[in-house]
C-alpha cells in the first residue's frame, strides 16, 4: 500500500536493538484470543514481542460470543499461567450427549470415560471471559508492547527482517522484526499481501447463535444433536444459561431469525426438548454463515500464520477457536526452541517445522467436521441407515467411544510442552 506520509520509528517498551537491524523480534498481528496467546506464551522466552490490535480493548471485549474450550486448550493456558484468571468466569461440562433427530439411540459421553482424575470433559466460555484475563495478563509481560489501537497498513519482507508500517493517531510508524505472525482472521489481510491462496468452500447452511435460560438446570450437560437441516449444540453457561448453535440451510436459518421471540422460541423449543423445561430468550440472536478453508500454506520466509488466518472450519464439535490455540502453543514451542539454539526464528527452515506439526492435524479435523455435517445433514437412507449405525457401535464400543471423544476434546495428535507440565 502506497504511504503519502513519512514514517518514524516506533519506540518499543524494551530498549531497542537497532545495531543488529530491528526493533522486535516478533510482531503479532491481531490481538484476539489466538494472538493473546501466543504472546502469553512466549512471557519467558527472551524475546523481545510487539503486539498489534485495530480494535479497542473495549469493543473487543464486548463482543457476544461463546466458545467450547477443550481440555487440552485449558492445559494450555494451565501451563501458560492463566487458566486460573479464567476458570471462575466460565462452566464447566461434565458430560456430552449426542444423537441424531428422532433416533433413540443417544451416545452419552461422561469423565468416567477418560482417566479418573479428569473433573470435567471441558469448558464453555464467553468472549470476554477468555479475553480480558489474557489482555491483562500480555500487559503485565515485560517482554510485550501492546498496541491497541494500531492499524497495520503495509509490510515489506526483506531478506533478515520484515518492515511494517502501523498507522497510530494518523501517525505513520516503521518498525523492523525479524518474524511477522498473523492472527487477524479470515480474512487476513497480511495473508493476502502475502499472496498466498486458501482453498475450501462456503456451506449451504448458517448459523443461528443465541443465548436462553432454561426453567431446569443443564446439569453441566453439553448436547449435540443432528438434524438433516443441520448440527443443533447446547452449550452449559454459568448462571444455568445456555449457548445455541442452531445450524440451518440460509433461508432457514434468515427466516427463523426474523421471527419475533415468542414465535422463535415455539420453533426453538421443538429442536430443544424438554428435558430442561420452558425456555427464555436472553438478548439478541444472530445468524452467520459458514464456510471450510484451508491456506495452501501456514509460512513463508518470516511469516506465519495462526488461528482463522491460516484455516476454518465447520462450527460442529466447537472445533475452531480450540484448533487456534493449539496453533498458537505450537508455534510459540518451535520458535521459543530456535531462539534459544540460536537460530533466526524467521527463517523458512524454523518456521516449516511449525507447518508440518500443525497443518495435517488441522486438516484432519476440518475433514472431520465437514464429514460430520455431510454425513448427519440428510435424509438419504444408506447415510442414516450408516450414522445410526456408528452412533450404536460408538455406544457399545468402549474403545470407540473412547477414540471419538478424545479427538472432539483435542487428545489427539501431538501435545504442545505447555500442556505436558500438568
Amino acid at each position: 500500500m502506497a504511504l503519502t506520509q513519512p514514517t518514524q520509528t516506533l519506540s518499543p517498551q524494551q530498549p531497542a536493538a537497532d545495531k543488529r537491524g530491528y526493533d522486535y523480534d516478533l510482531v503479532i498481528v491481531g490481538g484476539g484470543i489466538v494472538g493473546l496467546t501466543l504472546a502469553a506464551a512466549l512471557k519467558d522466552s527472551g524475546l523481545n514481542i510487539l503486539l498489534i490490535e485495530a480494535k479497542v480493548t473495549s469493543a473487543s471485549v464486548a463482543k457476544g460470543q461463546a466458545y467450547a474450550v477443550h481440555l487440552l486448550s485449558a492445559l494450555i493456558y494451565q501451563g501458560i499461567g492463566v487458566w486460573d484468571k479464567i476458570l471462575p468466569q466460565i462452566a464447566k461440562y461434565r458430560h456430552v450427549r449426542l444423537s441424531d433427530a428422532d433416533y433413540p439411540d443417544v451416545v452419552e459421553f461422561a469423565t468416567a470415560d477418560l482417566a479418573k482424575d479428569t473433573p470435567e470433559l471441558g469448558y464453555v466460555a464467553e468472549h470476554q471471559a477468555l479475553l480480558q484475563p489474557l489482555q491483562e495478563f500480555v500487559q503485565k509481560c515485560p517482554n510485550v508492547n501492546y498496541l491497541c489501537p494500531a492499524e497495520v497498513v503495509n509490510t515489506q519482507h526483506q531478506q533478515d527482517i520484515v518492515a511494517i508500517e502501523i498507522k497510530i493517531s494518523e501517525q505513520i510508524y516503521t518498525v523492523r522484526s525479524k518474524l511477522l505472525v498473523a492472527a487477524d482472521g479470515s480474512r487476513s489481510p497480511i495473508r493476502q499481501a502475502a499472496g498466498i491462496k486458501t482453498h475450501g468452500w462456503k456451506y449451504w447452511q448458517s448459523c443461528i447463535v443465541a443465548f436462553v435460560k432454561p426453567e431446569k438446570s443443564h446439569n453441566d450437560t453439553a448436547y449435540e444433536r443432528f438434524w438433516p437441516s443441520g448440527p443443533f449444540a447446547i452449550l452449559p453457561l454459568p448462571g444455568n444459561r445456555c449457548r445455541i448453535v442452531w445450524t440451518a440451510p440460509h433461508e432457514e436459518a434468515k427466516a427463523l431469525c426474523a421471527l419475533d421471540d415468542d414465535q422463535f422460541l415455539a420453533e426453538l423449543s421443538r429442536r430443544y426438548g424438554d428435558q430442561m423445561g420452558k425456555l427464555e430468550l436472553l438478548g439478541d440472536r444472530f445468524v452467520f454463515p459458514v464456510q471450510l478453508m484451508q491456506s495452501d500454506r501456514y509460512v513463508l520466509p518470516r511469516l506465519a500464520l495462526i488461528g482463522d488466518a491460516a484455516h476454518n472450519c465447520h462450527p460442529v464439535g466447537g472445533q475452531g477457536l480450540n484448533l487456534g490455540i493449539r496453533d498458537a502453543a505450537a508455534l510459540a514451542q518451535v520458535i521459543q526452541t530456535a531462539h534459544a539454539k540460536g537460530e533466526d526464528i524467521g527463517k523458512i527452515r524454523v518456521l516449516k517445522r511449525y507447518e508440518r506439526w500443525r497443518k495435517l492435524e488441522n486438516l484432519t479435523i476440518l475433514g472431520f467436521t465437514d464429514l460430520l455435517d455431510r454425513m448427519f445433514s440428510n435424509r438419504i437412507l444408506p447415510l442414516v441407515v450408516l450414522r445410526r449405525l456408528g452412533l450404536w457401535l460408538m455406544q457399545r464400543v468402549p474403545v470407540l467411544k473412547v477414540f471419538a471423544l478424545k479427538l472432539m476434546i483435542g487428545l489427539k495428535g501431538r501435545t504442545p510442552q505447555l500442556a505436558q507440565r500438568f
